[in-house]
């Protein structure tokens, strides 16, 4: 809901969200899904950040 509102008032807005949630595999897939552009985590989940970013993308390719 916030994407689309923000999004139809300034079409190159950039979200994202920061924190636990940025490094959680769900959250990320989920941010993928409502469009987000970024997720931002600690250090030591980065590696499993990127592994969930790249499967959201794989899975949204294979539709």
């Amino acid at each position: 809901m916030a994407v689309k509102g923000g999004r139809s008032t300034k079409p190159d807005l950039k979200m994202g969200i920061c924190g636990e949630h940025g490094g959680d595999p769900k959250s990320i897939q989920f941010c993928h899904e409502v469009g987000l552009n970024y997720v931002s985590c600690s250090p030591f989940r980065v590696p499993i950040a990127r592994l969930a970013a790249a499967q959201a993308a794989i899975k949204e390719q294979s539709k």
